[in-house]
């Protein structure tokens, strides 16, 4: 379960909410700009430490950690609800957070863990195809597990591993569709690919059309002209008077 623990502990500074060189200042300083809202109470800009930030991320419980955000002097608990990345050196640009109470439940999506070797794999030489990474359930927030871990040794062909069949107590909820497929075996057909000499031999011996003939057709057509094969008609013969 994602319990809190002393190490659980992000300590944030207060800011003055501004544009985006305002949040850029903040970045060229080592901090990170964020957001923390809800439980009823208005929104706060602050600065956090990115690494602290990303150890969170990276944790085995990932985003849905509930920690200590220290702050003024006070501790407030939150989870990380949304944050961005830098597209190409990958650094962390801006964090969400949202102030959590521990007796109301709340909606998190939850990683599936696939377990054990599929007999449709071991026996029957199939692929494992996982097709739903993670589920939504709702509980509350000491109740929201790591994972949810299925068993997939029985997993055959024809057969299908579905959201109900995923384990679960009376404290999760699950709100994502029921029929839904989380995992199946499945096969792949091996495409034959030409060899490079193949592919030469090929395109050696298709037929080509003169360029010459090819572009005088596109004239043609673009002109609206006759084709070359048709003959002219022969102008009529005048009468001798």
């Amino acid at each position: 379960m994602a319990t809190v623990t002393e190490s659980n502990v992000l300590e944030a500074q207060p800011r003055t909410p501004g544009n985006k060189n305002e949040a850029r200042r903040v970045r060229r300083g080592g901090k990170l700009p964020g957001v923390l809202y809800g439980a009823g109470k208005e929104a706060l800009s602050l600065t956090l430490d990115p690494r602290q930030v990303t150890r969170i991320l990276h944790s085995a419980t990932g985003h849905n950690t509930i920690f200590d955000l220290a702050l003024n002097g006070e501790r407030t608990k939150a989870m990380i609800v949304d944050w961005q990345y830098e597209p190409i050196k990958g650094a962390l640009l801006h964090i969400d957070l949202k102030r959590i109470a521990m007796d109301q439940k709340l909606k998190v999506n939850v990683p599936i863990m696939l377990k054990g070797e599929a007999a449709g794999v071991k026996q029957q030489g199939g692929i494992l195809e996982q097709v739903l990474r993670e589920v939504e359930v709702e509980c509350l927030p000491g109740d929201i597990p790591n994972s949810i871990d299925a068993d997939v040794s029985d997993l055959v062909f024809g057969k299908v591993l579905r959201v109900a069949d995923l384990p679960h107590s009376d404290k999760l909820k699950f709100l994502t569709d029921p029929d839904q497929t989380v995992a199946h075996i499945t096969t792949v057909k091996e495409e034959e690919v030409a060899t490079p000499e193949v592919a030469a031999a090929e395109a050696a011996a298709a037929p080509t059309e003169p360029e010459v003939i090819k572009k005088g057709k596109q004239e043609a057509e673009e002109e609206g002209a006759e084709p070359a094969s048709e003959k002219p008609e022969k102008p009529e013969k005048k009468e001798k008077k």
